[in-house]
């Protein structure tokens, strides 16, 4: 029997570039399929709730990026950090409820895709060619930055539990392309709804290791747990240097100062911390396709059931947020690194499980902002270039998509100027849109920092080791 597709979606699509092609039958047997049906976004029942809607969010919002906020509050101080951080919890909550207000702002329709409310408001060609490319680094940069995340998390575990003679401490590459394939077999689940536990046990996780990455140091105070000394007394002032940590067996961290930081390392370092604190607050890019699962009635429109569960996850981003960022800082200054959790090192016990809670969550929001690519690169296979909807076109299609994230991850595992640059080249301009100029600035000078943070990090890294 011919099942009837959206003319809406369809006529969009239609006028659209070769990035989304147009959604075409395609032929299984003798059964016509619709594409709409089959596509990961568009194939979930609507059966969610607010619920669903909030854990969703949280594991979108609240990423490992939290665990670098006491290291961005480094380079910006008391002040401008505080500010930044709230501003940025502002800003970001209304332009979130802007775009669940504008799900359904055309009487009838339903944006059930970031590009589709860029097509219309801009045209179905140019509001392809404005919003997708961004898009697409948003959410491909998301799943780079979390292979390294998962992958120093779990090196992380090792290193403090193997003993004297750990062979893959240093080899990060390993530890990456063994989270690769876990997300190689969840890859395989067809769309949001199929996720809904993983999401769930991920957005837990991201609590958790928060609560944890502020405990332990609100708990020792001024010195790092196992009686380990800080190379200077605490301080708030501009960082005279960049400490690092040799992580050993059993917990112990070294800290050693390489050279002096100049002043345009400070500089780069502020511009860096901005897009570090604008990747935090992620989650835009897949708000609509999270809403989307929820099912929308003329007495009780999804933005309803929506705007609850953002204002759930919200609550619990600030919850998280501003204890890590402040507490961190004010507990160890200006010497904290990109990483909380590896910085303190100790509770061994403790350290390990929230390394693992950080691993946990990872994958889980991988796969949050992986379904979107999913969905436009199997729209243009099947509806552009004719293939047939198939188990082994999504198997394919899938597996290189994460086989290209594990690579450029392990390339570049350099996990605090990748969330500098992706935070300004694309999260300031796809979430802070509603404050055109903030957005404009915060989007030139973190990607600036960001970039030159990876180029430092490249020149003396060894690379694949």
């Amino acid at each position: 029997m011919d099942v009837p597709l959206d003319t809406y979606h369809i006529e969009l699509q239609k006028q659209s570039s070769l990035l989304l092609a147009p959604p075409q039958r395609g032929v299984s047997g003798d059964r016509l399929i619709d594409l709409e049906s089959w596509l990961p976004i568009t194939a979930a029942d609507r059966s969610a709730n607010w619920k669903h809607a909030a854990f969703h969010n949280v594991t979108a919002m609240m990423g490992a990026g939290v665990l670098a906020l006491p290291n961005a509050m480094v380079y910006l101080t008391w002040g401008p950090g505080i500010l930044m951080l709230i501003l940025s919890w502002i800003i970001t909550l209304f332009t979130l409820w802007q775009m669940v207000e504008m799900h359904e702002a055309v009487p009838g329709r339903r944006f059930d895709r970031y590009h589709e409310l860029g097509q219309e408001a801009f045209g179905p060609k140019l509001g392809l060619w404005i919003v997708v490319p961004m898009q697409l680094v948003v959410e491909v940069g998301v799943d780079i930055v979390y292979m390294v995340t998962a992958g120093k998390s779990l090196q992380h575990a090792y290193s403090i539990t193997c003993g004297d003679h750990c062979q893959l401490q240093d080899s990060i590459v390993f530890w990456i392309f063994l989270f690769a394939i876990v997300q190689l077999v969840l890859a395989q689940l067809p769309n949001f709804n199929s996720i809904a536990a993983i999401s769930l046990a991920a957005a837990i996780m991201s609590i958790s290791y928060s609560t944890i990455a502020w405990a332990i140091p609100a708990h020792y105070g001024h010195t790092l747990p196992g009686n380990i000394e800080l190379l200077q007394p605490v301080s708030y002032d501009f960082p005279p240097f960049k400490p690092v940590q040799l992580v050993q067996a059993g917990g112990s961290a070294v800290q050693k100062a390489p050279e002096d930081l100049s002043t345009a390392d400070r500089w780069f370092g502020a511009f860096t911390a901005l897009g570090t604190i604008a990747f935090a607050y992620a989650g835009h890019n897949v708000v609509l396709e999270i809403q989307s699962t929820l099912p929308s009635t003329p007495h009780e429109p999804s933005k309803i059931a929506m705007w609850r569960g953002v204002k759930f996850a919200y609550g619990v981003v600030a919850i998280g947020y501003f204890p890590v960022a402040l507490i961190g800082y004010w507990a160890y200054g200006n010497q904290v690194t990109d990483d909380i959790i590896t910085f303190v090192s100790r509770p061994t016990w403790l350290v390990v499980i929230a390394n693992l809670m950080v691993v946990v969550h990872v994958i889980g929001s991988y796969q949050i902002y992986a379904m979107p690519v999913y969905d436009m690169l199997e729209s243009t296979l099947v509806g552009h270039l004719r293939f047939n909807p198939s188990m082994l076109l999504r198997l394919v299609t899938r597996s290189l998509y994460v086989s290209f994230t594990m690579f450029v991850a392990m390339t570049f595992p350099f996990f605090a100027a990748l969330l500098g640059f992706f935070g300004g080249f694309a999260f300031s301009p796809t979430t802070y849109f509603a404050v055109i100029v903030f957005g404009v600035v915060l989007m030139f000078v973190s990607t600036i920092g960001g970039f030159r943070s990876l180029m430092t990090e490249a020149a003396n890294f060894h690379f694949y080791t």
